[in-house]
C-alpha cells in the first residue's frame, strides 16, 4: 500500500467511524480553551476536567487571573503535573494577555507562541480548536500512531516532522478533525502500551499490525 492510498483509507475509515471528533477538554470561551490546553501538557484531560470549573469561577477572565498571585492559582492547579511552573505561566499569561491583547486570545503562532507556557503544540491546538486553522497539533498520540499507522516516514523523528508530514498528506478542511481523529485513536485503541489491534477498524491499513502479523 502506497502512503497515498494509506491516507485515503484511514480519511475514508475515520469520517464514517469518527464523524464528530473534538476536544475532549471543557470550556466555555477562548480563554478558557487556552488555560485548559496549557494545564494538559504531559496531563489527562480528564485530571484537568476536575480541576477547571473551580478555576473558572474564580478566575473567569485574563483580568481576574492577572489580578492574583501565583499561590493562589496554584491552590486550584496543584493536582495537576508541574502545578508550580503551570501556576507561574498562567498568572503571567494572564497579564500578557491583558497587558498586550486587549484580553483575548491572539489568533497566530507567533503571538500565542509569545506568551509565556505556551509552546507549539498549545499554540496549534488553540488555533485549530477556536478559530478553525488548519493546524495539527502532535502529542504523544499523534506521533505515536502517525507512526504506528504508517502515515510518516521513519525520518518524520520529531513532533515538527510528524507535523509537517500530516499537513502535507491531509487535505486542508478536515486537518482540525484529523488532529482529534488521531489523539482519540490513540487515547481509546492504539494505546501506548497495549494497542487494542484485534477491535481496531485499521488493521487492513496499518503498517504496524501487518508487520507483526
Amino acid at each position: 500500500m502506497t502512503r497515498k492510498e494509506r491516507y485515503k483509507a484511514v480519511i475514508a475509515y475515520f469520517s464514517e467511524a469518527m464523524p464528530v471528533a473534538e476536544t475532549e477538554l471543557k470550556y466555555e470561551n477562548n480563554f478558557q480553551l487556552l488555560v485548559a490546553v496549557m494545564l494538559s501538557a504531559q496531563c489527562t484531560d480528564k485530571r484537568v476536567n476536575m480541576v477547571t470549573p473551580a478555576l473558572f469561577e474564580a478566575y473567569p477572565t485574563p483580568a481576574a487571573m492577572a489580578a492574583v498571585s501565583e499561590e493562589e492559582v496554584l491552590a486550584y492547579v496543584k493536582s495537576v503535573s508541574y502545578p508550580n511552573s503551570k501556576a507561574r505561566h498562567l498568572v503571567a499569561t494572564a497579564h500578557q494577555l491583558v497587558e498586550r491583547f486587549n484580553g483575548e486570545v491572539p489568533e497566530t503562532l507567533d503571538e500565542l507562541t509569545s506568551l509565556p507556557g505556551v509552546g507549539r503544540k498549545t499554540a496549534n491546538v488553540v488555533m485549530s480548536v477556536a478559530f478553525g486553522q488548519a493546524r495539527m497539533a502532535v502529542d504523544t498520540h499523534v506521533f505515536r500512531v502517525s507512526h504506528r499507522i504508517g502515515l510518516v516516514s521513519d525520518k518524520a523523528n520529531t513532533p515538527l516532522a510528524v507535523e509537517l508530514e500530516l499537513v502535507k498528506n491531509l487535505p486542508e478542511a478536515i486537518i482540525p478533525r484529523a488532529h482529534h481523529w488521531l489523539i482519540l485513536h490513540g487515547r481509546y485503541v492504539c494505546k501506548a502500551l497495549k494497542p487494542d489491534c484485534l477491535s481496531c477498524g485499521l488493521k487492513s491499513t496499518c503498517a504496524y499490525y501487518n508487520k507483526k502479523s
